[in-house]
């Protein structure tokens, strides 16, 4: 052995030395070796799974697409076909009235006396009047046309009534003898030079066709004669008692009332036709945008060059619906599906573009794509930073731990009996180890020493802290219940709110599962004649929620304020929350606008609870109204309202999911049987006490178990004006 100044050569200190260097080498080279290993290795599955996730989205979200827009396709087609086999039955049920009115009228033509009945006057515009309009050589003084035209004219009251009843834009009758009586409110479309203009109609499409066929008929649309509007005519003939033909009736169906239903369900890449039963287009809402050729729309679908469109086509004009077929039109690769129109043979054809029922997959590919890219750059970038710290780290380590391993060797019994010692007169009365000169040996004995020192000024902190966080959750539970008292104030909580106004009455509540909520109502007079009503629910519980319900009431309250509409309420209000919402927190809304004076009442949904409604006399129901997106789930969407009318003694009854979702302690759900059920106990009794009875009904069924959702519940009945 040899010393050198104060290091032995060989000795102890020197094995330990030497010991501890080649150590910290081995596992600083370990460590390298691992950490490229682990780099190349992650690295190459990042890549192969992105590859295989890849793969997964494509073929999950194309089938899972295909699904959906089959269904929804074929779904919308026979619900649309159906609404327009209503409106021409409705249309064909007028006219079968009308002809049957006038077949009384011919057989009991002695109980009725002649009604003068005059030719359009100009100042007529905007009155229901009756008016007849003569064929070219009639002459109206003629005894046999008059008495004819007078006997008829009793039925102008009839069709005034049945047109302004039903909607229908007008009525008419055409005699045989060229005498044409109508019913509208525009007398001025039949003048020409300020006289009232000739009109045979012997010679229209629908007379001739019911009188050929003597059955109600429908035409294949043609332009009104009285508006210059695009229409379907339906027309019966009318048989005199002697069963030859008096006359035939018809009601005007225009094509844009059709166009305006279809017009409801428009979805972007969905395209429909309406086809007589010879197949050709007769209506085509979106603007000849269906995508086929202009020589399919000339020869008609049935003689169409594509065999698609004369399948779908073929099929549906036959009387029965097609499933949804998938082919080639103009312009690309088309969903296509058909659905008959029995009333008048006609049918309802619909095209959905699988390029556009794609592009959610593509777009899923797409941002996957970019994540894996993100998620492998930024790994790599924190594994170089973070190897070329644990390398700083480590050769800032093995320099103090070598001279460290220079000062081993020295006194190490003699402390360590000093600390024994030490340890055993530690009582009540004096907790903590504390070091000494002692024990500063510069070698594992002072480490001991530090330790038992750390962990006993530890063990006293600890005691502290105890004392501390006893304090501190006594304070914040002062502050959560101040908490508790503002969000209560910040919501409605007097009652009656409105006691001068006699058109409405409401009352509503909230009980929070925890010291605030995130469940929220709120009602406010936007002007004299609107009261705005919101009902919402935010995800999470607790202190978070608490603070995204204030600030999601406060704009919606501010946008209901500025006069819009309910879906203009939610589409602001999703804008703001989505422009800053980096916890990716939601809420579920459902808004609605009453106009007093009339009982209108304008609603959107934005992902909530279905609202329960009760007409006068009658029992609550839940109307499932259209549901879009919560709020703050997604940027750039437009929210849909819809209207009801309340009259006198209807009722509304508001809630969020913590009344149907309210648990026993069998874990069952309350449910909405429960909820109407707990309504209509009472049902003609006032808000409050309805809002009493749910809360029994929920106790009642809850009973011990914990609360652990929100129950916020609002009631308005509508009494409408004095």
């Amino acid at each position: 052995m040899k010393k050198v100044r104060n290091l032995v050569i060989g000795g102890i200190q020197s094995k330990i030395f030497n010991l501890i260097l080649l150590t910290v080498l081995l596992l600083l080279g370990v460590y390298l070796a691992i950490s490229l290993y682990q780099s190349h290795t992650l690295s190459q599955l990042t890549r192969e799974s992105g590859s295989r996730q890849e793969q997964a989205i494509e073929e999950i979200s194309g089938a899972v697409m295909d699904k959906v827009v089959t269904q929804t396709l074929e779904r919308s087609n026979k619900s649309e076909a159906l609404i327009v086999d209503k409106m021409f039955r409705s249309t064909g049920r007028l006219v079968d009235f009308l002809t049957r009115s006038a077949e009384f009228l011919l057989a009991n033509a002695g109980d009725y006396g002649p009604k003068p009945c005059a030719e359009p006057d100009p100042r007529n515009d905007g009155v229901w009047t009756g008016k007849v309009i003569y064929a070219e050589g009639v002459d109206p003084q003629d005894p046999e046309i008059a008495a004819k035209v007078g006997l008829f004219a009793n039925l102008t009251d009839v069709m005034i009534s049945m047109c302004q009843s039903y909607g229908a834009e007008n009525a008419y009758i055409g005699l045989p003898e060229g005498v044409f009586l109508c019913i509208s409110d525009i007398d001025s479309s039949w003048f020409e030079n300020g006289s009232p203009r000739v009109y045979d109609a012997r010679e229209r499409i629908w007379y001739r066709k019911a009188a050929e066929r003597g059955t109600l008929i429908f035409t294949d649309g043609e332009y009104d004669a009285d508006t210059g509007k695009f229409c379907v005519e339906c027309a019966c003939p009318i048989y005199g008692p002697d069963g030859e033909l008096a006359g035939v009736a018809g009601v005007d169906l225009y094509l844009d009332e059709i166009e305006a239903v279809l017009a409801e369900a428009d979805i972007e890449g969905e395209y429909q036709l309406l086809i007589n039963e010879g197949g050709q287009v007769v209506l085509e809402p979106q603007a000849a945008a269906f995508p086929m050729t202009a020589e399919d729309r000339a020869k008609g679908l049935l003689a169409s060059g594509n065999p698609l469109l004369a399948q779908i086509a073929e099929t549906a004009i036959l009387g029965s619906g097609t499933e949804v077929l998938r082919g080639q039109l103009s312009d690309g690769e088309y969903y296509v599906t058909a659905a008959p129109i029995p009333s008048t043979g006609w049918a309802l054809i619909s095209a959905y573009s699988q390029q556009i029922a794609g592009e959610p997959a593509l777009l899923l590919q797409q941002k996957n794509a970019e994540i894996q890219e993100a998620a492998t750059a930024e790994y790599l970038d924190k594994m170089g930073h973070s190897r070329w710290t644990a390398i700083v780290l480590l050769v800032f380590v093995t320099l103090l731990t070598l001279g460290g391993a220079i000062l081993l060797g020295t006194r190490i019994v003699k402390p360590l009996n000093t600390i024994t010692n030490r340890i055993a007169n530690l009582g009540e009365g004096n907790l903590e180890f504390k070091m000494e000169d002692a024990y500063r040996t510069g070698d594992e004995v002072e480490a001991l020493a530090q330790s038992f020192a750390a962990l006993s000024h530890k063990t006293v902190e600890y005691l502290e802290t105890v004392q501390r966080v006893t304090a501190e959750k006594e304070r914040i539970g002062a502050e959560l219940s101040l908490a508790t008292k503002i969000q209560a104030s910040m919501l409605p909580n007097i009652f009656p709110p409105y006691p001068n106004r006699t058109e409405f009455d409401v009352f509503a509540s909230m009980d929070p599962a925890k010291e605030v909520g995130g469940d929220f109502y709120d009602f406010f007079l936007v002007d004299e004649d609107h009261l705005g009503m919101v009902m919402a629910d935010v995800s999470g519980k607790g202190v978070p929620a608490a603070l995204f319900m204030m600030a999601s009431k406060i704009i919606l309250q501010s946008c209901a304020m500025l006069g819009q509409s309910p879906g203009e309420i939610l589409t602001k209000t999703n804008e703001a929350i989505c422009s800053n919402n980096q916890e990716n927190m939601f809420v579920t809304v459902w808004v609605g606008i009453l106009e007093l004076s009339t009982g209108k009442l304008t609603a959107a949904n934005a992902g909530h609870e279905y609202p329960i409604l009760r007409h006068p006399g009658g029992a609550f129901e839940v109307y499932k109204d259209r549901h879009g997106l919560v709020l703050g789930g997604m940027p750039g969407l437009r929210y849909r309202q819809y209207e009801l009318t309340l009259e006198p003694g209807s009722k509304l009854f508001l809630y969020t999911d913590g009344v149907p979702e309210a648990t026993d302690a069998d874990k069952q759900l309350f449910g909405m049987e429960r909820t109407l059920a707990a309504l209509n106990a009472d049902p003609e009794a006032e808000p409050r006490q309805i809002l009493k009875n749910v809360r029994r009904a929920v106790d009642d069924f809850v009973k011990d178990a914990e609360q652990f959702d929100d129950l916020t519940m609002l009631c308005l009945v509508y009494r409408g004006k004095s």
